[in-house]
């Protein structure tokens, strides 16, 4: 499947019998995922199914999404319903009122639509459970142009991170090649300060020998390039997954950032730390690049 880029765009359309339903989605970064959708008020029973869609094609990034339902032809979708029972009982009490205070009989149809609840307009295009089917279709629609777009973009992400891992890796094989003369340097200078402090005579004293040790030891930095060697390996195969890695890139990029540090802190050798700040500035363009990761 390849990267998916975190950010996209997608609109659907769905129609039936004169209603029709447009939905538009869009994606940005986010951390966790988060829905932000913009509906009809009689259509916020459907959120929840909408969320969960998303959701199941979105697992990171906020999503924000506007669903409009209109209709054409309204002679289809609207009803109307007179309740007549409730009329001629309400227009013979009024009329018997009417003769009892003597009061001039002026009633007319007018005074009908004056009775509350008389007249009630049944409208299909308000009816959740009715549009729901044209709500998905558009939904679905949308979400497929969507992860279309975020496919594309995350293709040319994956480009890009694997050219600035190359790099990386390439850093890295200047600094396993630089490593074993830093190492016979660092022992050098240890012995001329040794020398030149007169301690020459008892070089041959187990405790110091075991201090000598201990400290060109500490100069060793052979596990961090292993452990930022394997670091690479985990990279390309979180790339050639088939599930989002976004997150497990940018905590793998925490790794490598604390690894080089590390290497930096240690190897106390003047190229070393040039390439541990080449290193450091291609890495940070890496972790820039992972946030757009879904």
């Amino acid at each position: 499947m390849g990267l998916m880029s975190m950010t996209g765009f997608g609109r659907g359309e769905a129609s039936r019998d004169g209603i029709k339903v447009h939905v538009e989605l869009s994606t940005v970064n986010r951390r966790q995922f988060d829905a932000r959708l913009n509906l009809p008020r009689w259509l916020f029973s459907m959120e929840s199914n909408i969320h969960e869609l998303l959701h199941a094609s979105v697992s990171r990034g906020q999503v924000n999404g506007v669903v409009r339902v209109n209709s054409g032809e309204t002679q289809k979708t609207r009803h109307v319903r007179v309740n007549s029972d409730a009329a001629r009982t309400t227009m013979r009490q009024l009329r018997r009122l009417a003769r009892e205070l003597k009061l001039p009989d002026d009633l007319g149809a007018r005074a009908l639509l004056d009775i509350p609840d008389l007249v009630e307009v049944q409208d299909d295009t308000r009816d959740a459970t009715k549009v729901w089917p044209m709500v998905e279709r558009a939904l679905r629609a949308a979400l497929r142009q969507l992860s279309a777009m975020r496919k594309t973009e995350g293709q040319a992400l994956e480009a890009d991170l694997r050219k600035r891992v190359g790099r990386l890796e390439g850093i890295h094989t200047r600094i396993m090649k630089r490593s074993p003369r830093v190492m016979r340097n660092h022992e050098q200078a240890l012995t001329q300060r040794i020398k030149k402090t007169g301690l020459e005579s008892i070089v041959s004293d187990p405790m110091l020998t075991k201090e000598i040790v201990q400290c060109v030891e500490r100069a060793i930095i052979t596990e961090e390039l292993v452990r930022l060697e394997s670091h690479f390996a985990h990279a390309y195969e979180l790339m050639n997954s088939r599930a989002p890695c976004g997150r497990a890139l940018d905590f793998l990029c925490q790794e490598m950032f604390r690894e080089i540090n590390t290497v930096g802190s240690k190897s106390a050798d003047a190229q070393i730390s040039r390439h541990v700040i080449t290193f450091k500035s291609e890495l940070e363009s890496v972790r820039e690049q992972v946030q757009n990761v879904e």
